[in-house]
């Protein structure tokens, strides 16, 4: 029984520092294994026509494209303030209510695509209606993620955090592989593949925060909450629309033959925020937790500098071995037009992965003025995106417009961490 007590526990870490490397290694590790699985997936692509692995990743795209970062980004925060001020029978409240009002929400807007599914597959170039229809369930899976992975994180259960990473991408390579190669199934079998391993992490996470969630719930003060989680939706909102919108855009102007390249050389080059990604996910709830103890934290220093090492140098491998990674991925029809999409791709990402360290540093400490000119720059990319596609009509110039906006909200968020502290020491 007490083991069992001892192991409900919140496992807050108390000595950042002490832990930070051996936590951050882990998710690298967690993160490079299940990626890779992941990535796994698009070996496929030799499998099956290029029109339905550009389906294939459209309808990826379109899960890409659902508030998973700031949902999890909400709910890291919410728990690691939650045990820091103990308030745990709040936190059971907040993620009921959300659980319950993600599944409504998904359940309209199911509906809304099973009416509307001649128009969506005849507009997305779709080979049929069947990868429709499993990306329904997967976008409820994939809602459910990063809710409970960012309670997990939040808590810093960075253990199983990166255990449901590994296991969402090996059931996500194993379902696809069977479905695809066993069954003959093209998009569909690849997005049900996803269904699997997504499905799979939601049912880890969920599973061991387990003891945050089911004791009764208390009431919550609603406008404290909102003033917490309504600058967090929008600034790693705006940051994931930079980060996918890109592919939804491009396909709407390219048939599924030309968007094959562009799909391959996106998988690669985000590959570089597997790297990356994990400082800033240890980083951002032992931040919060020192910001609502009233502890200084000097962490960000130490993770933008590894993350600026790692991206530059991952982007320069990538642009030297990409090459020759797709020649062994990709099927040979598309080899040269994603090649030369690969430096573009990388070289948009390293902003990209450095504003993420310094967003995540801003929102923790509750330093939220970086908020707005983050949402006007996103509305910004979304509406320029268009007119140059309108304009030029290539690939590469979605990329080079990709690249000078995540260049955009790198200056924007440099300035925020350290200009503004330059200029209140000037006066």
């Amino acid at each position: 029984m007490n083991a069992e007590k001892k192991q409900a526990l919140p496992t807050v870490d108390h000595k950042p520092h002490a832990s930070f490397f051996r936590q951050s290694g882990w998710l690298m590790i967690a993160n490079i294994a299940g990626g890779a699985l992941t990535w796994g997936v698009h070996f496929l692509s030799k499998s099956i026509p290029e029109s339905e692995y550009a389906a294939f990743g459209t309808l990826l795209m379109v899960v890409a494209c659902l508030p998973t970062m700031p949902l999890q980004m909400i709910f890291a925060q919410q728990t690691a303030l939650a045990l820091a001020a103990g308030r745990e029978r709040q936190l059971s409240r907040l993620i009921r209510v959300a659980w319950l009002w993600t599944f409504l929400v998904w359940a309209i807007g199911a509906v809304m695509v099973l009416i509307f599914q001649k128009q969506i597959v005849a507009g997305w170039h779709l080979p049929d209606a069947l990868g429709l229809w499993v990306t329904l369930p997967l976008i409820l899976a994939a809602l459910w993620v990063p809710m409970f992975s960012g309670v997990l994180q939040g808590r810093q259960d960075f253990f199983w955090f990166g255990w449901s990473v590994i296991y969402g991408g090996a059931g996500r390579f194993l379902g696809a592989a069977i479905l695809v190669l066993a069954l003959g199934m093209g998009a569909a079998g690849m997005m049900a593949g996803a269904l699997m391993g997504v499905g799979l992490a939601a049912g880890i996470a969920i599973w061991r925060t387990r003891d945050l969630w089911l004791p009764k719930p208390d009431k919550s003060d609603t406008k404290g909450l909102l003033r917490e989680v309504i600058p967090l939706l929008f600034g790693f909102g705006a940051c994931q629309f930079m980060f996918t919108a890109d592919t939804m855009y491009a396909k709407a102007y390219f048939t599924g033959d030309e968007m094959a390249p562009y799909v391959a050389a996106g998988t690669l080059s985000r590959a570089l925020l597997w790297l990356v990604l994990p400082l800033a996910a240890v980083m951002f709830p032992k931040i919060v937790h020192a910001a609502a103890k009233s502890q200084k934290s000097n962490l960000f220093n130490l993770v933008v500098l590894g993350t600026a090492v790692l991206a530059m140098g991952g982007g320069i491998g990538l642009w030297l071995v990409g090459p020759v990674m797709v020649k062994i991925v990709y099927k040979t029809s598309y080899v040269a037009a994603t090649t030369a999409l690969l430096p573009w791709y990388a070289a948009a990402m390293v902003p990209l992965a450095l504003a993420n360290v310094m967003v995540n540093d801003l929102l923790a400490r509750g330093r939220f003025a970086v908020v707005p000119f983050m949402v006007v720059l996103a509305l910004a990319y979304g509406l320029t995106l268009p007119v140059m596609l309108n304009h030029f009509h290539r690939l590469d110039v979605v990329l080079q417009t990709l690249g000078g906006f995540n260049l955009l909200l790198f200056v924007a968020c440099s300035w925020f961490t350290w200009g503004v502290k330059i200029q209140n020491l000037k006066a």
